[in-house]
Order: C-alpha cells, then structure tokens, then sequence
C-alpha cells in the first residue's frame, strides 16, 4: 500500500516537472495610456528616475525604501537602485538606450527576493496635443519562473502594476501641461501689452511735442513788443 502511495506521489511530481518544463520560457507585459500633454512632459517623467517616485506603483508599498542615483542624469548609464521591504525587494534599473521624446529603454535587475534580469522600456508616440506612453517588460522563465507562472499569471500581476502607475503618471504629466501652457500664456499676454505700450508710445510724444509749440512760439512775440 506504501509502494502504490510513493509510486502515486512519484508520478505526480514527473508529471508535474513535465508541466511546468513545457511552459513559455519567456514573457512579455505591456500596457498602454493616452496622456493629453506633449511628448516632451511625458518623457520627463520616464527619462528621469528622480520622478519615479512620484507615480510608481512600487515607491507607494514601502515610503522608506533606500534609493540611490549614479551615473549621468537622464541619459544612457543612468542608474537607481532601490533596497525596501518584502514587498518590493531589492534591484537596479540602468538605462540602455535613449530616443529623446520617443524611446526610453532599461535594463532591470531584481536582486531580492528573487534574483532575475529583464529589458523594461517606454515607447511614445504623440499626436496633436496627446502622447500615448506604452509601457512594456520582457524578460526569460526559468525553471522557479515556470513554475511561478503556474500559480499567478505574470501579465495580470505585472499588468495591474503598470495600470496603476500609468494613471499616476498621467495625473502628474496633464498637471504639468496645463502648468506650462498657463505660463506661456501669461508671457505671451505680457509680450503682447509690451508690444502695444511701445507702439503707443510715439504718437504720445508726438501729441506732447504739438502741444507745447504754439506756447514756444508765442514767448519771441512777447518779449519782442515793448
């Protein structure tokens, strides 16, 4: 009875190795937003790893996660590592490749709880006064990855992560739009009253200038009666 019980077991585990052996040995998420702002403000938010904290999805689970900045400032060999608690573990996100307003590509490295590499990246793509940001992950299962994905499907979890802080990138991008096209056109509608003072300025002079010529000419004849 034993036997038949181990044999049981046994061929539950071979058939199970044999399932997860067999599942994708890569994955891919991606998730996409229209953001109503232009392509430069919205690349701001993703080229610059200072302004992640403001609308990760991650940042929010641990307020005192340790960060730290190397490398040039929004340009290729910028990197930020992050040291939290369980929940967001511990990594590095270094930038690859770089297409100003158009492209930003990253390498991720998950150290704890789990060690992993994967290629991170933001495509835009703007149209009038909208920008649609894609946000993508790809990265390769191994054996513990396979058999992860048996149990919690990766597009779903990583997916509802994106989806969240997506729409906190929107809130702030739209903001600063709207922050930016108020100053403009304060500036322009001072550029503007500037204008119209200069132009109105001569005709004043001039106005000034015949107002005070009959008195000068009338002074010689005065002074010129006895």
């Amino acid at each position: 009875m034993v036997k038949k019980i181990l044999i049981g077991i046994g061929a539950i585990v071979v058939i199970l190795l044999a399932v997860i052996a067999t599942r994708p040995s890569i994955y891919h998420v991606d998730r996409s937003i229209t953001i109503t702002a232009p392509a430069d403000v919205v690349f701001a938010q993703v080229v610059d790893f200072k302004n992640f904290g403001a609308w990760s999805p991650w940042d929010k689970l641990d307020p005192n996660m340790k960060k730290t900045f190397d490398g040039p400032e929004r340009a290729v060999g910028a990197s930020y590592t992050w040291v939290g608690n369980d929940e967001v573990g511990e990594g590095q996100m270094t930038i690859t490749e770089l297409r100003e307003n158009e492209f930003v590509g990253q390498k991720l490295e998950f150290i704890k709880p789990f060690a992993s590499v994967a290629e991170s990246s933001f495509t835009l793509v703007a149209e009038r006064e909208n920008t649609t940001l894609t946000w993508a992950m790809d990265g390769k299962n191994d054996f513990l990855g396979k058999a992860f994905g048996l149990m919690m499907d990766m597009d779903k979890m990583i997916g509802a992560d994106f989806e969240k802080g997506l729409a906190s990138l929107k809130t702030i991008a739209e903001a600063d739009a709207q922050q930016r096209k108020a100053a403009e056109e304060a500036a322009r509608a001072q550029a503007d009253a500037a204008a119209a003072a200069l132009e109105a300025a001569p005709s004043d002079t001039t106005a000034a200038a015949g107002a005070t010529a009959p008195a000068e000419m009338a002074a010689p004849a005065a002074t010129g009666n006895p």
